[in-house]
């Protein structure tokens, strides 16, 4: 499972898909290592294909890495999502292979804020459709169905990092905004917490989605949802497509029940801009279709790509797994004057035991060592000193309950 125990900067491989912003290239060149590029995203085959050999994987959300790529991944050490969600990757696979996994997950929230401030005025006035109406030549001044954003009320359904500044946002601009989240959250400025996604549809003039993306929320909004939200409602979905049953949204909409939406996520979506693109959500009366770009401004995808790159050179130059999503979180200072070995464990009873038996029959002089476990997985590193048999590795590689070990030089 472990394969080399380090590898020389220069031999390890990166690979970063779906166009991911330049200066991600740039800091991890400049830090010695090799980087290749791909802007498109890759299905399972093309994916196992191109990760062999491969030890650094970047993607976006088109492309998956399922427990079979994670298989066939026979060098892999990090995953990067340049993104918020983490869906897209099996987390228990990557933790069972020894793989950690690092995201960004506030890097892009205003640009997602933003948009959801600036679709909501949009769809409260009408201006996609009327706009429509004039590239087509006609002229239809009237303030009939045009509302203002003060004094509405806006439902944020999921409070993160996302929802919690929109609630900020919002209420600078007069909304009075109202939460629902399944976690205990803070409420900012005056944002009143709803104890059930039900009272707060009931409630809402606007209705926005801001939940991740895990399997148990899939569909939360669907048919009966929607009837339970007041009649007129504009509703916006910039979270998961799959949270959303398109379907039921589009016979929403065609009802009246919702009088405006605005998507910018969807069940299935294109791997490129070449591939189409179709939805039962085209061409209805005050929809606002985008192609999942919440997240796509310049700023955020230059601070997600500094932002992740940054947490791979911690992890790869000296085993940090701060904003590691499916290890054990260790922050560690750059190592000095000894070798690092990293241990990265099954969680069961005596492996520590173990690891320090055989350190210490191998005559290594421990600096210092850290431990962090969670409910699945151990992380053990240990600084020694640098008088030691290269033989000895086989020994630490080969401990029970061994899933990846390494060694920083």
């Amino acid at each position: 499972m472990s394969g080399r125990w380090s590898y020389p900067r220069n031999r390890i491989k990166m690979l970063l898909l779906e166009n991911i912003h330049p200066a991600a290239v740039e800091r991890l060149e400049e830090a010695g290592y090799s980087v290749e590029t791909m802007k498109g995203a890759l299905d399972e085959d093309d994916l196992i294909e191109a990760i062999k050999g491969v030890h650094v994987l970047g993607i976006r959300s088109k492309t998956n890495v399922s427990a079979r790529v994670l298989e066939h991944a026979d060098r892999l050490l990090a995953v990067a999502a340049f993104c918020i969600g983490t869906n897209q990757i099996d987390l228990d696979a990557a933790a069972a292979h020894g793989v950690a996994v690092f995201n960004a997950p506030y890097s892009n929230t205003r640009s997602v804020v933003e948009l959801a401030i600036g679709l909501t005025i949009v769809l409260m006035r009408d201006v996609a459709d009327k706009s429509a109406a004039m590239h087509q030549g006609q002229w239809n001044k009237s303030a009939t169905g045009s509302r203002e954003l003060r004094g509405k009320t806006l439902g944020i359904v999921g409070y993160g990092a996302i929802g919690s500044q929109l609630s900020v946002l919002a209420e600078g601009l007069g909304m009075r905004v109202i939460f629902h989240d399944l976690s205990e959250r803070l409420a900012l400025g005056n944002a009143r917490r709803m104890r059930s996604l039900d009272a707060l549809l009931a409630e809402a003039d606007v209705v926005s989605l801001h939940v991740d993306g895990r399997k148990e929320n899939a569909d939360v909004i669907g048919a009966a949802q929607f009837a339970k939200m007041k009649p007129g409602v504009l509703f916006l979905n910039l979270s998961r497509g799959h949270v959303v049953d398109v379907d039921a949204l589009a016979e929403a909409v065609k009802s009246g029940r919702v009088a405006g939406a605005a998507v910018d996520v969807f069940p299935e979506e294109p791997r490129t801009n070449a591939d189409p693109f179709d939805s039962p959500l085209r061409g209805l009366k005050n929809v606002i279709l985008s192609p999942h770009i919440g997240g796509s401004t310049e700023e955020a995808q230059e601070a997600i790509a500094e932002f992740a790159a940054e947490r791979l050179l911690g992890y790869l130059n000296r085993g940090d797994t701060t904003f590691c999503v499916n290890l054990p979180n260790v922050q560690l200072a750059e190592v000095s004057r000894a070798h690092r070995l990293l241990h990265i464990h099954r969680n069961q009873p005596g492996v520590l035991a173990e690891l320090n038996r055989a350190l210490s029959a191998a005559g290594f002089n421990i600096l210092g060592q850290h431990l962090k476990t969670d409910e699945r997985t151990g992380y053990v590193i240990t600084d020694v000193d640098r008088d030691y048999d290269p033989e000895v590795l086989k020994v630490l590689r080969d401990l029970p309950g061994t899933v990846r070990f390494r060694m920083l030089h």
